[in-house]
């Protein structure tokens, strides 16, 4: 059988346009570019803006929570906490008693940048066109996508 013929008997290739993953993919590169801007200011990278998200919303954090909480292994981790902290918006200190665990803390200047950060939401429902509720709703309908995707694997 030819290329040809065997091409033509074939289901009909995907359209790009069709498939969840590329709508997915685009919109998130097109979000963490908005980020990338608005961070600016704040000589902040996306994945540090992250790393402090978490640490305003639960204060001290193991490296290995921080690690749980945004999926990202120690060898991505480490580097991007010695950049946060060179930066002089978190600490890394021993655990007494547990020369393993390493705590994570926001100095004064990064808890400083919280009041920054604060305007970031606005300004991404008015790039998205979404309120508040919507993008809410949306986060919601994602997370619970990635979750029955990463159950399903």
């Amino acid at each position: 059988m030819s290329p040809t013929s065997t091409a033509s008997t074939s289901a009909p290739a995907p359209l790009l346009d069709e498939q969840i993953c590329f709508a997915l993919y685009s919109a998130s590169r097109a979000l963490t570019a908005r980020y990338r801007d608005l961070l600016a200011p704040l000589g902040l990278t996306y994945p540090q803006y992250l790393v402090m998200l978490v640490l305003w919303e639960q204060g001290p954090t193991g490296v290995s929570g921080l690690g749980e909480r945004l999926s990202l292994d120690s060898g991505t981790l480490s580097p991007l906490l010695r950049r946060l902290e060179a930066l002089g918006v978190v600490t890394r200190e021993r655990v007494a008693g547990d020369e393993r665990s390493v705590l994570v803390s926001a100095t004064p200047a990064g808890e400083a940048l919280r009041a920054d950060a604060a305007r970031i939401p606005a300004s991404i429902c008015e790039a998205t066109g979404l309120g508040l509720a919507d993008i809410a709703a949306l986060t919601e309908a994602v997370g619970g996508l990635a979750d029955t995707v990463r159950r399903a694997s």
